[in-house]
């Protein structure tokens, strides 16, 4: 069972694709409107949503942190908890 899950709050993205350069196994930027896409992701309402594994959160706290807009968040489900 995945332990993280991640949250992209994709309407409030601005586009500037530091997630992608930090993290391009999960993160692309989408020729269509130049808004960041989680890779793999499921909808549920606005969000992305995606759960991972402690292998890949190091690669996903990068993305999340250098978002300027902090619309990437990840929550550890085992503890109920928002990360960052």
């Amino acid at each position: 069972m995945a332990k993280y899950r991640v949250e992209h709050d994709r309407p409030n993205c601005i586009g500037c694709g530091a997630c992608a350069a930090v993290c391009d196994k999960f993160w692309a930027m989408s020729d269509e409107d130049g808004k960041s896409l989680l890779k793999g992701a499921k909808k549920e309402g606005s969000l992305e949503v995606l759960e991972i594994d402690e292998e890949d959160f190091e690669c996903m706290k990068e993305a999340a942190d250098s978002c300027p807009v902090n619309v990437i968040h990840i929550i550890n489900k085992e503890k109920d908890e928002k990360v960052i």
